[in-house]
C-alpha cells in the first residue's frame, strides 16, 4: 500500500527472498565493465519487529528438506503451505514420481479447504498432461468449475499441452464474466488452433469493444494461431472499430497482404494501423506498394501514415512510385516537415539508406539510375525553388545536391543572396561546392562576411587546399580569430587540421604561443590540439605537449573544460546508448534514481568538479550515493556511505542508528570505494566529454 527508499546509490542486478526470509540484493558495485567482484545486501527487520520468526524458521527448514525422501502424503500436505517455494518444491517431486504422484495432485484438486493447494494440482497435471496427454482428463471436468481461477487455470494448462479435445468446452467460457477465464479460454483456443472458435472469439473481441486490451490480445494472438485469413479480412467493412482493429493487428502477424485492404477504412486510426503493420519491423513487402499508394490521398493528416507513404514508395522504387512522390511534394497544403521529408526521400532514391528512415531497420543495399531519377527531377525543379517556407526550400536544395542538378546553380546563388534564411544559405553553399560549381571561392567569401553566425562557419568548413593559397590563408585566420565567434574559431582550426602542413605549420605554431600565453580562449584549446595532431608535424606536437602535462587525468582531459555545445550535451544525456546517463540519473523529474538528481548541479559543482566527475566518478562522491571508508589518527577504521561532506567535516550513515560526524582533522586516510558510474572518458569522446560539462554547468536554477 505504498513506497520507501530503503537503499539508493547502488546499482541491484538481483533481489530474492532467502529461506530464511530475509531480502538479498546482488550489487554490481560499479557495472558494465568486469570486475570479478560484487556485494551482497541483506535486507531484514530488527529482531524486536520479527513477529514471524516461528514461520520463517520452519520455511527456511522446509526448503532445505529433502524432497525425493518425503511421503507423498507429506508432500500433499505442503501443497497447501503459505510459501510457494515449499508448495513447488511439493509439486515438482510428485510430478517426478508419475503415476505414483499423481492421485495426490488429483486429491488436491478435488478438494476445497485450500484453493491455492487446487492451483498447485492443476499445475502438477498439466506438467504430466504434456508428457502424456491421457492425464488431460483430469482437467477437463475443472473447466466447469464454480471457482473462476480453478476454470482459469484448468484452461491455462489444457491450452499449454494442446489438447485439442478442449475446444468444445473452452467456447463457452468466452462469455463468462470473469476477464481471466475469458482471457485463458481465448490463449488455450489460439494453442489448440480450433477452427470452430473464429466466430466465438471475434464476438469476444466485438463484446470487449477495446475496453481491456488484454482481452483484445488474447483474442488477437488465439486469431493469428488458428491462421483463417477469409472471416478476417471479411471484417475489412464492419462497423465496428474493435473488430476492424483487431483484424489489422491479426494479419500483421500473419504477414498477410490483405491489411492492405484496411488502407482505405474511413477512420484514419485504423489505416495508421495499417501502415504499421505493412512498413514496420519485418513488414509485408507485397502490401507495399498499397501503402504507397495513399500519397495519392488527400484526407490524411497523420504523421504516421504519411512519413510510412513516403518510406513505402521509396523502398518499392518504381516509376509510379517516383510519379507518387513528385506529386505529393508538389502540394501545397502539407506540413512543412513532411514536404521536407517527402523531398529528402526524392534525394536518396538513387541510393537509399540501408536502414530504414521510419524505424531505422536494416533494409539492405539499393542501387537505381541517378539519370532517370534526374530525368523525373529536372522539369519540377523551377516550380520546387518558387518555395517559401525555409524546411522545405533547405530540403529542396539538398535534393538538387543529391541528384547532381547543376543545372541549377545559378538559381542556388540567386537566392543565397537574396534569402534571409541561415538554413537555407548554408543549405546551399554545401550544395554548390557539392557541385562543383566553378565560382564557389566567391560563394565561399561572401558566405564568410555574412551577418549570421551559421552562415559563416559553414562557410568555413569548405575552406581547402585547393580554394585558399599559402599567402590568403593568414589573412583569413586572422580575421577569424580577430572578429570570429568562438564556433567560427573551432570550425577555423578543425579546417587548419585537414589542410597541408606546409601551410598551416607557422599559423598552428603562432596559436600554441597565444594559447601559452592565455591571450588565446580555452574554449579552443581541444581542437587546437586535434589541429597539430592532425599535421603531422613532430615539433608542433611537441610544443603542444609541453603546455600541460598529462599529470592526472584531470590535465589529460583539461581542454574539454571550456568550449562545448549545451544543446549537443543534452543530447548526450537523453539519448546516448554508450552513456546511458539518463538511466541512472534525472533533471527535471525524468530520468533515473541510481544516482543524484543533477536538476540544479550547475549551482553545486564548478565546472572542473563536473568534468572530474565524469572522468574520475570515483574521486569525489555525492552525498547519499558511494561508501567511504576512513581510516583516523588513532588507527579506528569507519566504513559507511557517505551522507554529507564539507572541508571541516565527513557525516557518514553507518550501522550505528545516528549518523557519525569525523572531523577531516582527525582523518589520516580516505579511500572512496568505486562508484557505480563508469568513466566516461571510455565511452565518450573529448568532444562529447566537453559538451556534457557545459551542459551540465549550465543546470541551475
Amino acid at each position: 500500500d505504498g513506497e520507501k527508499d530503503i537503499v539508493s546509490g547502488i546499482l541491484p542486478t538481483g533481489i530474492k527472498f532467502g529461506p530464511d526470509g530475509a531480502l538479498y540484493v546482488a550489487d554490481w558495485i560499479n557495472g558494465w565493465d568486469t570486475k570479478n567482484y560484487g556485494r551482497v545486501w541483506k535486507l531484514d527487520v530488527t529482531k524486536d519487529k520479527n513477529d514471524l520468526a516461528a514461520a520463517r524458521l520452519e520455511t527456511k527448514r522446509l526448503i532445505q528438506l529433502n524432497y525425493t525422501a518425503q511421503t507423498e502424503d507429506m508432500l500433499y500436505s505442503l501443497l497447501s503451505y503459505g510459501d510457494m517455494r515449499v508448495r513447488q518444491k511439493a509439486q515438482f517431486e510428485l510430478v517426478n514420481r508419475g503415476k505414483k504422484g499423481f492421485p495426490q495432485l488429483s486429491k488436491a484438486i478435488d478438494q476445497t479447504q485450500s484453493q491455492l493447494a487446487r492451483v498447485h494440482g492443476i499445475w502438477g497435471v498439466g506438467q504430466l498432461t504434456r508428457q502424456d496427454k491421457a492425464y488431460a482428463s483430469a482437467l477437463m471436468p475443472l473447466l466447469k468449475d464454480k471457482d473462476n481461477e480453478i476454470v482459469a487455470q484448468a484452461a491455462k494448462m489444457l491450452g499449454d499441452a494442446r489438447i485439442a479435445e478442449a475446444g468444445n468446452d473452452l467456447i463457452p467460457l468466452l462469455k463468462n464474466t470473469n476477464p481471466r477465464v475469458r482471457f485463458y479460454a481465448a490463449e488455450a483456443l489460439g494453442r489448440v488452433a480450433y477452427a470452430d472458435a473464429v466466430a466465438p472469439l471475434l464476438e469476444m473481441i466485438a463484446t470487449n469493444n477495446d475496453e481491456d486490451v488484454y482481452l483484445r490480445h488474447s483474442g488477437v494472438v488465439a486469431l493469428a494461431k488458428i491462421g483463417k485469413v477469409e472471416p478476417i479480412a471479411a471484417l475489412v467493412n464492419n462497423p465496428s472499430k474493435a473488430l476492424r482493429t483487431a483484424a489489422v493487428l491479426v494479419l500483421r502477424r500473419l504477414k498477410n497482404e490483405n491489411v492492405a485492404l484496411f488502407l482505405n477504412d474511413k477512420d484514419e486510426y485504423i489505416v495508421a494501423e495499417a501502415a504499421r503493420a505493412i512498413n514496420d519491423d519485418l513488414s509485408i513487402v507485397g502490401a507495399l506498394p498499397a501503402l504507397a499508394a495513399t500519397l495519392k490521398e488527400t484526407r490524411f493528416t497523420s504523421e504516421v501514415i504519411i512519413r510510412r507513404a513516403i518510406n513505402a514508395a521509396l523502398r518499392v522504387g518504381g516509376d509510379k512510385e517516383l510519379q507518387l512522390l513528385l506529386d505529393f511534394a508538389r502540394r501545397t497544403d502539407l506540413k512543412e516537415d513532411l514536404k521536407a521529408e517527402a523531398l529528402a526521400a526524392l534525394g536518396t532514391w538513387a541510393n537509399p539508406s540501408f536502414t530504414d528512415r521510419v524505424d531505422g531497420r536494416y533494409r539492405g543495399k539499393i542501387e537505381r539510375d541517378a539519370a532517370l531519377v534526374k530525368a523525373k527531377v529536372l522539369p519540377y525543379i523551377n516550380e520546387f525553388l518558387k518555395e517559401k517556407s525555409t524546411d522545405p526550400l533547405a530540403a529542396i536544395v539538398g535534393l538538387i545536391a543529391d541528384v547532381k542538378i547543376t543545372e541549377a546553380n545559378e538559381q542556388l546563388v540567386t537566392i543565397f543572396e537574396s534569402s534571409e534564411s541561415p538554413r537555407v544559405k548554408g543549405a546551399i553553399l554545401m550544395a554548390l561546392n557539392q557541385l562543383g560549381y566553378a565560382q564557389i571561392d566567391g560563394i565561399i567569401k561572401k558566405g564568410m562576411d555574412d551577418k549570421e553566425e551559421t552562415v559563416r562557419t559553414v562557410a568555413l568548413g569548405l575552406l581547402n587546399n585547393n580554394n585558399v593559397t599559402k599567402t590568403s590563408l593568414p589573412v583569413i585566420v586572422n580575421s577569424i580569430f580577430t572578429k570570429g565567434s568562438t564556433r567560427e574559431q573551432q570550425k577555423m582550426l578543425e579546417v587548419l587540421g585537414k589542410m597541408e602542413a606546409d601551410k598551416t605549420q607557422v599559423i598552428l605554431d603562432g596559436l600554441i604561443d597565444q594559447l601559452k600565453d592565455k591571450k588565446l580562449s580555452p574554449n579552443l584549446s581541444l581542437e587546437l590540439k586535434e589541429a597539430v595532431e592532425a599535421s603531422g608535424v613532430a615539433a608542433l606536437k611537441e610544443k603542444m605537449a609541453t603546455l600541460k602535462p598529462s599529470a592526472s587525468a584531470l590535465d589529460e582531459y583539461a581542454e574539454t573544460l571550456f568550449g562545448g555545445n549545451r544543446f549537443a550535451g543534452r543530447n548526450i544525456f537523453n539519448n546516448n546508448s554508450t552513456a546511458q546517463c539518463v538511466r541512472c540519473h534525472a533533471v527535471g523529474g525524468t530520468g533515473g534514481a541510481v544516482g543524484p538528481s543533477l536538476t540544479h548541479i550547475g549551482d553545486a559543482l564548478t565546472r572542473e568538479q563536473l568534468l572530474q566527475a565524469l572522468v574520475e566518478p570515483s574521486a569525489r562522491l555525492a552525498p547519499g550515493y558511494g561508501t567511504v571508508s576512513v581510516t583516523l589518527k588513532d588507527g579506528q577504521i569507519v566504513n559507511g556511505t557517505l551522507a554529507k561532506e564539507s572541508a571541516e567535516e565527513l557525516t557518514i550513515t553507518t550501522s550505528d542508528a545516528e549518523p557519525l560526524v569525523i572531523p577531516v582533522a582527525r582523518i589520516a586516510k580516505r579511500e572512496n570505494m568505486p562508484s557505480g558510474m563508469p568513466p566516461m572518458g571510455l565511452l565518450l569522446s573529448k568532444r562529447e566529454i566537453r559538451d556534457v560539462v557545459e551542459f551540465l554547468v549550465n543546470l541551475k536554477k
